[in-house]
């Protein structure tokens, strides 16, 4: 298949074409034009995958010519307080109420405050990635654009396909547990809003419309404006910092000195493998690269909303680990509530309904935020016409991706409505991870590779080094 990466002659690569759908919005390549052409692509695909294996985009492509595809542009209105709150709604979900007391129970007792603090490290490492990239090309691709220039058209294939899965999956297992948490909140077990399909198996049998419901709210919100849906995001994050306080004041307030006298009783294996688990409550901040194209002063901007937001959001979650641990002995801790049944350990049991809405809404953010991420990823694939171009074109109205925006919300609301919270959460570390792996290494050949100038000798060098780099990564995590 034919990956267009050449600007376009006239005004071919820039299309006018108003509502309309036509054969080139889906199938734009000469390939595909009549048969003759694509049973001489077929004959021609050992040569064209050497070539997509090794071609690379260029900054000024994705920025100019890539980017104009999509017909209309897309509205720059955003600034770093937006950036700031938007990575806030982001990460800041449930993980943090869940996780933290099963790592503490667990793994790390006490000094889950040091997990988080390596876990917050690891993830402003990967923070510091995606700003470098942001500024540099400032496209609503994020990471799928920084693989196209860096690692070339196939990694980048590679790379679209683990980040697509990665935001459906993800937003599929927030919706879900929205639901349970708005089951708590009603005083009822999440199955009781849940339509049971006994034909189905257990893990595809638990239908849940209100998650479908949900995604398709979040939908609407993202389609309408990225302005309205940053508003939205400030004021409901706002509530959601304003829970977190209120959990970390009234928790110190019924402090006990004496839960902190066994402070590390797993030891630093412990300590580590818990940071391990707790980064993954630090991750949604790539969905703010993906907004630099939207950005008014993406140099300016994105370092402060990312850089800040992450120092924000780690020191949060260490005080909120602190917080628990005083509260009760690691040992007692409930590792499926925690914050709400340490409330009732201390007899503050009306407590619990104030954890149960921050973490309510702390999901609907992540859900708005991972909406808007994810239609700027699709979008910016599309424009390279790895996807249908349909799905690249932005409303004249609205500056936004309708099209990706309805495709990709459409498919989480499917995958919501039967799958089980455990398989999606399973699926969605492995994407996660990868995606994170490969923006890194993109970033040290930008550093240190440049085509056409960089001498043989020299390119073998930073493959080896490469090849050690990630040899020892595999090794310590093996270890």
């Amino acid at each position: 298949m034919e990956v267009g990466t050449e600007a376009r002659g006239g005004d071919e690569g820039v299309r006018r074409r108003g509502c309309s759908c036509t054969t080139n919005d889906f199938l734009p390549e000469e390939s595909f034009q009549s048969m003759g052409n694509y049973f001489q692509a077929l004959r021609e695909t050992p040569m064209r995958f050497k070539e997509r294996l090794l071609a690379r985009s260029m900054d000024s492509t994705e920025i100019n010519e890539v980017k104009a595809r999509s017909e209309h542009e897309m509205k720059k209105n955003l600034n770093w307080w937006d950036l700031i709150w938007f990575c806030i709604g982001s990460v800041i979900g449930s993980g943090v109420f869940v996780l933290t007391g099963l790592e503490a129970k667990k793994d790390a007792g006490p000094a889950v405050v040091l997990s988080y603090v390596a876990s917050g490290v690891s993830a402003m490492l990967s923070v510091f990635c995606y700003t470098e990239f942001a500024v540099e090309i400032p496209v609503a691709g994020g990471s799928f654009a920084y693989l196209r220039v860096e690692l070339g058209d196939f990694m980048a294939f590679i790379g679209a396909g683990n980040i697509l899965l990665e935001y459906v999956i993800g937003s599929a297992a927030v919706s879900r547990s929205w639901t349970s948490y708005f089951a708590t909140l009603c005083n009822h077990k999440p199955d009781e809003f849940r339509i049971i399909a006994h034909s189905l198996p257990d893990d595809y049998g638990h239908l849940d419309p209100i998650a479908v419901v949900v995604v398709s709210i979040t939908c609407v919100l993202a389609v309408l404006s990225t302005k309205g849906s940053s508003r939205f995001n400030y004021i409901a994050s706002i509530f959601h910092i304003v829970v977190i306080l209120f959990i970390i004041i009234a928790g110190l307030i019924n402090a006990d000195g004496k839960n902190y006298i066994d402070f590390a009783p797993y030891g630093p294996r412990g300590i580590f493998k818990a940071s391990a688990v707790l980064f993954f409550a630090c991750i949604g901040f790539d969905a703010v690269s993906t907004m630099a194209e939207e950005t008014k002063n993406p140099a300016k901007d994105i370092p402060i909303g990312l850089v800040g937001s992450m120092t924000i959001i780690t020191l949060l979650y260490c005080l909120l680990a602190v917080t628990l641990c005083l509260m009760v002995p690691y040992k007692n801790i409930d590792p499926d509530a925690p914050f709400s049944a340490a409330f009732q350990f201390v007899g503050w049991d009306w407590a619990k309904y104030i954890v149960a809405a921050g973490a309510l809404k702390g999901m609907t953010t992540v859900l708005l935020a991972s909406a808007v991420g994810q239609a700027r990823y699709l979008t910016h694939i599309a424009r390279t016409h790895m996807m249908p171009p349909w799905l690249a074109q932005v409303n004249a109205k609205t500056g936004t991706p309708v099209n990706a925006t309805i495709v990709m919300l459409a498919a989480t609301a499917i995958i919501a409505f039967s799958t089980n919270l455990s398989i999606l959460s399973n699926l969605l570390s492995i994407s996660t991870l990868f995606i994170f792996m490969l923006v890194a290494l993109a970033l040290l050949v930008r550093r240190y590779y440049v085509s056409g100038m960089t001498t043989s000798a020299d390119r073998t060098k930073l493959i080896l080094r490469i090849l050690v780099i990630l040899g020892s990564s595999i090794a310590t995590a093996a270890i």
